[in-house]
């Protein structure tokens, strides 16, 4: 039963993915996105991580596509999205194509997907994965944390003054 839901959850990932990068409307191309960001949570919380399913849900999902939204909304894309250039997308298919093949042999002929971490599965179990992501984020990661935060405070401050200069 878990693997059909999975089957089904991966086939409405790809189906949904493929509809951003095809729809002629951004906003429906967003709502895409926004779908595809559910199956990776709903994935998240297939591989027993509820935290991440979470912070998917609230940060991409909700946070992130709100501001693409908003931005599309305040740029008025729709007249743009007209002008793309047809070959561009059979150049986007050709790296697309050949990303997956790259992607599909590196899988099949390396030793990356049984690289184990420094955490058995019973000590994640027992102490949950909130605690474990809470104590490595603001102990091994914190300078790299307060780094990005500080480029995501410089990059709004950076949004505002731009969109105040048009107005």
């Amino acid at each position: 039963m878990e693997t059909f839901f999975f089957y089904v959850v991966a086939l409405v990932a790809v189906v949904s993915s493929l509809l951003v990068v095809t729809c002629r409307n951004p906003i429906n191309s967003a709502l895409s996105l926004i779908l595809t960001f559910f199956c990776l949570a709903t994935f998240y919380v297939m591989l027993n991580a509820p935290f991440m399913a979470a912070v998917q849900v609230i940060v991409y999902a909700g946070a992130i596509m709100v501001l693409i939204v908003f931005v599309i909304m305040l740029l008025n894309i729709r007249v743009e999205a007209g002008r793309r250039v047809r070959h561009s997308l059979l150049i986007g298919s050709l790296v697309g194509a050949g990303v997956l093949v790259e992607t599909w042999y590196l899988l099949n002929n390396s030793s990356a997907t049984g690289v184990r971490g420094g955490m058995s599965p019973e000590a994640v179990f027992a102490a949950g994965n909130t605690e474990l992501i809470g104590r490595a984020l603001f102990t091994d990661f914190l300078l790299p944390f307060e780094v990005t935060s500080i480029l995501l405070l410089v990059a709004i401050v950076g949004s505002v003054i731009l969109a105040k200069r048009k107005l």
